[in-house]
């Protein structure tokens, strides 16, 4: 079973991760969108979708630094004393923000009429998938501050320091040697953790999650685009109003 779960399982995710999104982006160009309701409901969404946004960036930078940089890469510039405080602070104040922004997002769409119209069965269990990994991944922040852990598995440092075990096997992934038994032994909460997300990323490329990887970096480079008036004179104007000719120098 731990060979199935943390060996198994990671790989499976990861390779319908990647085939995923090659298939969604050949044969599903036109649904590779967000589905944004802000035309629904805005005043919601302008606090939540912020909260959520930035807090997750937050998060994201704080995995980065925990499970793929070594713990001897930054002992070398930092004290693990320091290092772990800054985690900590740094974890509850965007875990604090990540979790507010998806309550509030949640229940907009689930009491604003249009926007719960609009609302897919996939986009419930994306949701559903999404607080399950992030309440888990709150939790996790806990306990690498040493609440709710047991003696054994504080050890020497007085917290859980994840970075010892969990890290490792996240990385030998990669590497294509993973060990199981690094995930034994450690608090539930981070196997959990561990296991839904794996599951997420493979339900990622079939979500409006795609739009992570669609940055409007074209934006800033494509050409003005020109709107011209109708010409009133070849009678093909709209409305009932006569409208101005274009280019003409006013005065």
């Amino acid at each position: 079973m731990s060979t199935f779960l943390w060996v198994i399982v990671p790989y499976v995710c990861l390779a319908i991760f990647v085939v995923g999104h090659v298939w969604r982006y050949r044969y599903d160009k036109f649904g590779w969108t967000t589905r944004s309701s802000q035309l629904y409901e805005r005043k919601l969404l302008r606090i939540g979708s912020p909260l959520f946004h930035f807090g997750i960036l937050g998060v994201a930078l704080g995995h980065f630094m925990g499970l793929v940089i070594p713990k001897s890469w930054t002992d070398r510039v930092v004290p693990e004393e320091v290092y772990h405080q800054f985690a900590v602070i740094g974890g509850v104040i965007f875990g604090i923000m990540t979790v507010a922004g998806l309550a509030i997002l949640v229940y907009r769409r689930r009491t604003v009429g249009p926007v719960f119209s609009a609302t897919t069965v996939n986009d419930k269990v994306m949701y559903a998938a999404m607080m399950l990994v992030i309440v888990l991944g709150a939790l996790n922040t806990l306990q690498t501050a040493g609440v709710g852990v047991s003696p054994e598995q504080t050890g020497a440092h007085g917290y859980f320091n994840y970075r010892e075990n969990v890290s490792v096997w996240f990385r030998q992934i990669f590497w294509f040697q993973p060990d199981p038994t690094l995930m034994e032994g450690i608090p539930w909460s981070f196997r959990a953790h561990a296991f839904w997300a794996f599951i997420l990323f493979a339900m990622w490329p079939f979500t409006r999650l795609v739009h992570v990887f669609s940055a409007p970096l074209g934006y800033f480079v494509r050409p003005y685009i020109v709107y011209r008036s109708r010409d009133v004179r070849q009678g093909r104007a709209t409305g009932t109003r006569a409208q101005k000719r274009g280019w003409e120098r006013v005065g």
